[in-house]
């Protein structure tokens, strides 16, 4: 019987995943089934764009994993029930089971509502492909209307600048003000905030500092000291959370409902389980907990690949690193910051900022496409065969060119 390999989720970890475990492993002895919701590959560090009405790529996973003998099951993933080892889905038809015997879960992250009242009934996100293109379409009311309007984005980590930033340039009539919890850019070294704020400023970005929001309401902002603020569409970038489906299956996970693994991405409490990207909770090189970024899953991505055919070939696991090494924040589409942070996960003094951040940062844009899109490429074409497959072969013959 035919070794069984889950992978739940499509997004930068899981699709790297799934197509190097198909070139690396023997297609007779295992059976990788990929379980994603969209049909095509989402660039989610690019959906800020999306939203400010740009058109960006999004490859067809069909055609991203044709020719690997991969199982593609457009489904939404429901439960999961590690003792028994099936994960339950729901798609057109009514959805079932998928049994497993490894399991790597890779399902990333959505936007938190952090508890505040009106978010999901009002607000915009751009943490998924969906919710982005229904900003989009409102961007395109206001801009039809009249051309005016005015959006607020809450939220002052780096998906807020991002999105504030793209919106305000490539919708000029429009009035955007970026709401921040704390000073604007504060992870930031001195020179990159001030870059920051001048870019702001260039934009047309209102910025209002160590606001708090207290509630979401359709057409206005709530603020705890008492300001409302008049919004034709409120986009909420506040954080991220993690799917609840990990935690309640059993899971060791921690109180957000990351996965808590150990340095080869296998679970604490269910060896046959690994996790990688944001729904991983692994302490990097530095001893401090990976962030929640496209750099961790590419990583974490990396070391669960290695560590699962390893461990079913029998072959020794090599350690990945394991690292954040900086921000590459886009500021529209001439403009950007790449900061760098040092082993304490502060920011470097020096910065880059201008038209070269912003090439830098796409120039990774579209390699980690590329990437993603031709999860085999560079490979090793030597395919492996399982130790339990093959037990009394010796390694010579367990590794088939």
């Amino acid at each position: 019987m035919k070794h069984r390999i889950v992978v739940l989720g499509a997004g930068y970890a899981g699709a790297h995943v799934a197509g190097t475990l198909a070139r690396r492993l023997v297609p007779r002895d295992t059976e990788i089934t990929v379980v994603n919701t969209e049909p095509d590959f989402v660039q989610r560090l690019r959906l800020h764009q999306l939203a400010a009405g740009q058109e960006i790529e999004a490859p067809r996973l069909a055609d991203v994993f044709a020719g690997t003998a991969i199982r593609l099951r457009l489904a939404r993933v429901t439960a999961l029930d590690p003792e028994r080892r099936v994960v339950a889905v729901a798609d057109a038809d009514g959805g079932g089971e998928i049994g497993y015997d490894t399991l790597l879960y890779a399902l990333g992250s959505h936007g938190a509502d952090r508890g505040v009242p009106g978010v999901a009934e009002h607000a915009f996100d751009v943490a998924g492909r969906p919710s982005a293109l229904r900003l989009r379409e409102r961007l395109d009311t206001l801009s039809r209307r009249d051309g005016r309007g005015s959006v607020l984005v809450v939220g002052d980590g780096l998906t807020g600048i991002e999105t504030a930033t793209e919106i305000a340039e490539s919708r000029p009539g429009l009035s955007v003000t970026l709401v921040a919890r704390g000073e604007l850019g504060a992870p930031l070294s001195a020179g990159a905030r001030g870059h920051l704020r001048h870019s702001c400023d260039r934009l047309g970005i209102t910025v209002l500092e160590h606001t708090s929001v207290e509630a979401v309401e359709a057409t206005r902002l709530l603020c705890a000291d008492g300001t409302v603020l008049a919004s034709d569409a409120t986009v909420w970038t506040a954080g991220f959370a993690v799917s609840p489906i990990a935690a309640v299956s059993g899971l060791e996970a921690t109180e957000e409902g990351r996965i808590v693994v150990d340095r080869t991405m296998r679970s604490l409490s269910h060896p046959d389980v690994y996790a990688a990207g944001d729904s991983a909770y692994v302490i990097g090189d530095n001893g401090r907990p990976l962030p929640m970024s496209c750099a961790s899953a590419g990583y974490t991505g990396r070391q669960a690949a290695d560590a699962i055919v390893g461990r079913l070939t029998g072959c020794d696991i090599a350690n990945t690193k394991l690292e954040y090494v900086g921000n590459h924040i886009s500021l529209g589409r001439r403009d950007g910051i790449l900061q760098m942070i040092d082993g304490e996960g502060h920011a470097k003094p020096t910065y880059m900022g201008g038209r070269k951040a912003a090439r830098i940062k796409a120039g990774i844009l579209r390699m980690s496409l590329w990437v993603t899109s031709h999860p085999t490429f560079g490979l090793p074409q030597r395919k492996h065969r399982l130790a339990a497959a093959a037990p009394d072969a010796s390694p010579a013959e367990q590794a088939i060119a």
